[in-house]
């Protein structure tokens, strides 16, 4: 079992197909969405490569994903470590934020040097110089620290002890419910910042790919831990012989069964289309990446569905 008796997840005693699995656990969901999020948002900005607005992007929107995994917990059902986990979350993404935002001065060191390679290169090609785009370094003024990308891990600490609360407090296998949460709060994470981060491409175009390419890789290690997870008995394999009934008549174990060979095919067109040199291969990885977050989801939301009496 994911969840405990009246809690979110539960299957219901109704004739309906559609309501004989009822909605997911909110609060549960986006509290692994948004500490996965900040990891890779760590994972991505630990380089200093990636310009400070998406730092400020990413803190922002899983702000907001902490905030609504709070509403979530008061409207369906309070776990307070994991409640008070949430705000957690919320004010560790704030702070980084705030701290961001202040040293904002120093711009991001991984950024400028590419700039400074890049200026040098043109400069040696074509003999035009190209002045430094910082007027705080151009003047020789001291900008003060730059910003620390561990402060990114602050709610994810915090967002990690709310989802051992949240598994537990599911009640069935505890060391399965803590994977299956762990894993899938990796696997969203890293997913959602991998499309963030190919939108980003169209606000710093010279960005080097190699950002994107570590994410995709990573998401490449995650997915047979997200599919190995969701087998944990008992899972979708009983429902894959039929020894579980999911309310549909095993269509939603084969549904389960079709994102997870999608997303990993995604995955790995994503890889190859990153392999191509023209700039529009980083617009197609993302829209391949928007797909896979949809199949993404659909492995970790379904066999959660299909489990939640099991």
């Amino acid at each position: 079992s994911e969840t405990s008796g009246g809690r979110p997840w539960r299957r219901q005693a109704t004739a309906l197909p559609w309501d004989s699995v009822i909605s997911f656990d909110a609060a549960t969901v986006l509290l692994q969405w948004a500490t996965g999020g900040m990891l890779f948002c760590w994972f991505t900005t630990r380089r200093r490569i990636a310009s400070i607005g998406y730092g400020w992007l990413l803190r922002g929107v899983y702000f907001c994903f902490a905030a609504g995994s709070l509403a979530a917990g008061f409207a369906f059902g309070v776990v307070p470590l994991r409640e008070a986990a949430s705000i957690g979350v919320m004010l560790g993404c704030a702070l980084a934020l705030v701290v961001s935002v202040r040293r904002r001065g120093a711009g991001v060191s991984g950024a400028l040097a590419e700039h400074d390679r890049r200026s040098e290169r043109v400069a040696a090609m074509t003999g035009i110089e190209r002045a430094v785009d910082t007027p705080d370094r151009a003047a020789g003024e001291p900008v003060g620290p730059e910003f620390a990308p561990i402060l990114d891990l602050v709610p994810v600490a915090i967002g990690v002890i709310g989802l051992l609360a949240a598994a537990v407090d599911a009640g069935g296998n505890t060391w399965v419910a803590i994977a299956r949460t762990l894993v899938g709060a990796a696997f969203i994470g890293a997913l959602s910042d991998a499309m963030l981060l190919g939108h980003w491409y169209l606000t710093q175009p010279g960005l080097p790919r190699v950002l994107l390419n570590e994410l995709v890789g990573v998401l490449a290690w995650l997915w047979p831990l997200q599919v190995l997870v969701m087998l944990l008995p008992t899972g979708m394999i009983a429902v894959l012989t039929g020894s579980v009934d999911d309310g549909w008549g095993g269509m939603l174990g084969w549904m389960w069964l079709l994102c997870a060979v999608t997303t990993i095919i995604l995955i790995f067109v994503t890889k190859a289309a990153l392999r191509e040199r023209y700039y529009s291969a980083v617009m197609a990885a993302t829209g391949l990446l928007y797909l896979a977050i949809l199949t993404g989801f659909g492995m970790d939301v379904v066999p959660r569905a299909i489990l939640a009496d099991v």
